[in-house]
């Protein structure tokens, strides 16, 4: 009897784990698609307004499909230009500040990307184009420097979350130390890098507004053209599409880390 009893409490407990599992699948989709969900809302909200409102000239001039295109087109290229860069500084860097013999240079270059994030964005695309000029380069070099910090930090915390006893197994294997990063250390890694490289991604398209101050235009136009001229509506489109992409570039960088996360993780 007590056997048969056991037996059912097993059966049942596999059973609530399997629910369980399920809901949390079927919720874990849901949330998948809420982000979109509100993405596609801001878009379809900024059509239907542009198309249905009593726009003066200068209002339609600066919400016409040309141009809403032309500054969507800036922005991009200036923003994924600057977080190619920091993925290309960021992860070596990181990478080779948890190295042993690199290991005290850490606060320094830590400090220096800290100070990068600490000054005001606007400041920063100032200074540059004083210190050297306005344009394209100038924005794209202020917005590494301030989205540099993210993508840094966790490839560091990734890899030294590490277990030790992994890469310890890895070496009495006869692994080098090259091998055993490339094998072990990165791919446990790669979720939290992934993470920082999401953010500093976001920070760098929000930022990217103020891109237009140094004339690397942007979608930042429509917020400075809504200002200067008082056009309030044209000013609340421009920051509606700016958060609109950086929820998009937000929700494809999740996609990325749940695609490259090692299986069991």
């Amino acid at each position: 009897m007590s056997t048969t009893t056991g037996a059912s409490e097993t059966v049942d407990q596999e059973t609530a784990l399997e629910l369980r599992t399920a809901q949390a699948h079927g919720t874990s989709w849901l949330g998948w698609l809420v982000q979109p969900t509100v993405i596609v809302a801001m878009l379809v909200g900024v059509v239907i307004y542009v198309q249905t409102a009593n726009l003066g000239t200068v209002e339609a001039r600066a919400l016409s499909l040309d141009s809403v295109r032309r500054l969507t087109v800036q922005h991009i290229q200036v923003s994924f230009m600057a977080a190619a860069l920091v993925v290309v500084i960021a992860v070596p860097v990181g990478i080779l500040l948890t190295r042993s013999f690199a290991k005290p240079g850490t606060p320094f270059v830590i400090a220096f990307a800290n100070a990068g994030q600490a000054i005001p964005s606007i400041g920063l695309l100032v200074l540059l184009a004083l210190w050297w000029k306005t344009g394209f380069w100038t924005a794209v070099l202020a917005l590494t420097i301030y989205g540099i910090l993210p993508s840094l930090r966790n490839t560091i915390v990734g890899l030294q979350q590490v277990d030790q006893r992994l890469v310890e197994a890895g070496r009495g294997m006869g692994m080098s130390a090259v091998r055993v990063l490339g094998r072990v250390e990165l791919p446990l890694a790669v979720p939290v890098i992934l993470t920082g490289v999401r953010v500093s991604l976001v920070l760098i398209v929000g930022t990217a507004a103020l891109a237009t101050f140094v004339g690397a235009g942007g979608l930042g136009g429509l917020v400075v053209t809504g200002i200067n001229l008082g056009r309030g509506n044209v000013l609340i489109v421009g920051a509606v599409l700016i958060a609109a992409l950086a929820l998009l570039i937000d929700w494809l960088g999740r996609v990325v880390e749940e695609i490259a996360r090692p299986k069991g993780l």
